[in-house]
């Protein structure tokens, strides 16, 4: 979605508010698909002496599910960024400059984008969450699963001898 801002774009001082609530729920991670409610990205368009800087906040609930038990879970996410709009750039290799095309920015693209790198590699339903038994599968979060200790494994029993 384009924002136009042209309003800004040559008024030193001004600031621009913007609110939008685009739709990401085709947005996969590892097979899933957990942005299934409102997206909100909320920020503002600031001229600084001629330099129009962009500063943005995502914030959603996701239906996260977690890497070691499996359990389905809403998960928070409230992201920010910010970078600098120009109408061209001198130097190619600016990451943090954007340019705008006939007085409109593509704030949807780049909140986008911004929360696409922001996802966690890994997600847990809670810090200390032990998983599920590598044996029967149980939640080993509800308590122990009553599978008999394992057997150390074999290539361990020359450091095991040091304990002793």
């Amino acid at each position: 979605m384009p924002l136009d801002v042209r309003p800004v774009l040559y008024a030193p001082g001004k600031i621009l508010n913007f609110e939008i609530h685009p739709d990401w729920s085709d947005l996969e991670f590892v097979g899933r698909f957990p942005v299934t409610r409102s997206v909100t990205v909320s920020g503002t368009v600031s001229n600084h002496a001629g330099a129009l800087t962009l500063e943005f906040n995502i914030s959603t609930i996701l239906d996260a599910q977690c890497d070691r038990c499996g359990k389905i879970f809403p998960l928070e996410k409230e992201i920010s960024d910010f970078c600098v709009l120009a109408e061209e750039v001198q130097d190619e290799n600016q990451d943090e400059i954007v340019l705008i095309q006939d007085g409109q920015a593509d704030i949807e693209t780049l909140a986008r984008d911004a929360f696409i790198l922001s996802m966690d590699t890994k997600i847990l339903c809670r810090p200390d969450c032990k998983g599920l038994c590598p044996k029967c599968g149980a939640d080993l979060n509800l308590g122990p699963c009553g599978c008999p200790d394992a057997e150390p494994d074999p290539r361990w029993a020359v450091l095991s001898s040091l304990l002793e």
